[in-house]
Order: structure tokens, then C-alpha cells, then sequence
């Protein structure tokens, strides 16, 4: 049971989405250091989203429409404003400024908390692994930090590719262009954010 849990949590940190797509804009832009950083805020948010949802707080959000497209469309505009600063703030050498090894890491953070996708996966797909007789909210706390550390391991391995493309840039101009390439693609993220969240079962 567990091997098809980790199985169904490879498949679905492996599907595009806004965790996957920043991470890899970060690193190419900003280097592995504000990748990792970044991924341990990540890793962060789906801890805290998968406590919630343990705790039943996720349940709330997702039951109340109202709250549901409040955090929809902050985790939208959150996105587009990431790919407006990447856009202007990056230099041909260097990428966006990150002011603080703390700024990636609450970027990271900030931008999983603000996925309301992350609350539908807590609360759908962790509850099908719990074992009758099980306690439930034990199991599923074991099953969030079994999701985050797997999602932890492929958000690495996705930094450390990343970089390695900055790395293998010819020219600053190469990473200027390839950094607005990868601000376009944030912003893409963002609109099929809002397009594919219209509703909690979406």
C-alpha cells in the first residue's frame, strides 16, 4: 500500500505545475543555492497544507466558495507577479535579485501555500492509503511527511538539472533571454492556474 502511495506521489509531483515550473525558473535564473532554498520552502508549505488537512482547516476552505476563490486568485496574481519581477528585475549575468537566502525560501513557501491544488490532493488522495483501524489523523500526518518527502526529492533533482542548464549558457545574453523565456512560462502557469481551479474539484 505504501509503494502505491509513494507510486501516486511520483506521478503527481512529475505533472507540470506552479512548484515544479518556479523552482526550475529560479534555479536557471538565480542559481542552485536559491533553488534549494526555495525547494525547503516548498517542502514547508506541503507540510503545513497537509497538517491542515489532517486537522480538517483545509476542509473549511475548500467547502466555503468564497474562500476557495480567495485563495485561487492570490495564488494567481502571487504567480504573475513572480513572472513580472523575474522579467524586470533580472540582470543579463545574474538573474532576478534575491535579497536574502530568506526571500527564496519564502518565495517558495509562499507560492505552495498559495496553490489550492494542494489542498484538493491532501484532501483526496492521502484518505484512500489510511488502513481500517488505523488513527486517522496519525496516518495521515505519516502520509503527509512521506508526500513531502518525495515531492522534496524530485523538487532537488529538478534544481539541480535547472542550474546546471544556467550553467551551460554561453553568453549573459543567453540567460537574459532564457530568463524571460522562463518568466512568459511562469505567467503561462498562472493562467492555467486560474483556468484549471474554477472549482474545489476541479
Amino acid at each position: 500500500m505504501i509503494a502505491a502511495y509513494i507510486i501516486a506521489c511520483i506521478a503527481i509531483e512529475l505533472t507540470p505545475g506552479p512548484n515544479m515550473a518556479w523552482l526550475a525558473i529560479l534555479s536557471v535564473t538565480s542559481g542552485r543555492r536559491a533553488g534549494m532554498l526555495a525547494v525547503a520552502g516548498v517542502a514547508t508549505g506541503l507540510v503545513t497544507i497537509g497538517l491542515a488537512a489532517a486537522l480538517g482547516a483545509a476542509g473549511l476552505i475548500t467547502s466555503s466558495p468564497l474562500a476557495w476563490q480567495a485563495l485561487r486568485w492570490t495564488g494567481v496574481a502571487y504567480l504573475l507577479y513572480l513572472a513580472f519581477d523575474i522579467w524586470r528585475n533580472g540582470d543579463p549575468a545574474n538573474g532576478p535579485r534575491i535579497a536574502s537566502d530568506g526571500s527564496a525560501y519564502r518565495m517558495g513557501l509562499v507560492t505552495n501555500l498559495l496553490n489550492p491544488k494542494a489542498a484538493i490532493f491532501y484532501l483526496t488522495v492521502p484518505p484512500q492509503f489510511v488502513q481500517p483501524g488505523d488513527p486517522p489523523v496519525l496516518a495521515l500526518v505519516w502520509l503527509t511527511l512521506l508526500y513531502a518527502a518525495t515531492a522534496t526529492a524530485i523538487h532537488a533533482l529538478i534544481v539541480l538539472l535547472a542550474s546546471r542548464i544556467r550553467h551551460l549558457m554561453a553568453s549573459s545574453a543567453g540567460v537574459e533571454n532564457l530568463r524571460r523565456a522562463m518568466a512568459l512560462l511562469l505567467a503561462l502557469v498562472a493562467v492555467w492556474m486560474a483556468i484549471t481551479t474554477g472549482q474545489p474539484g476541479n
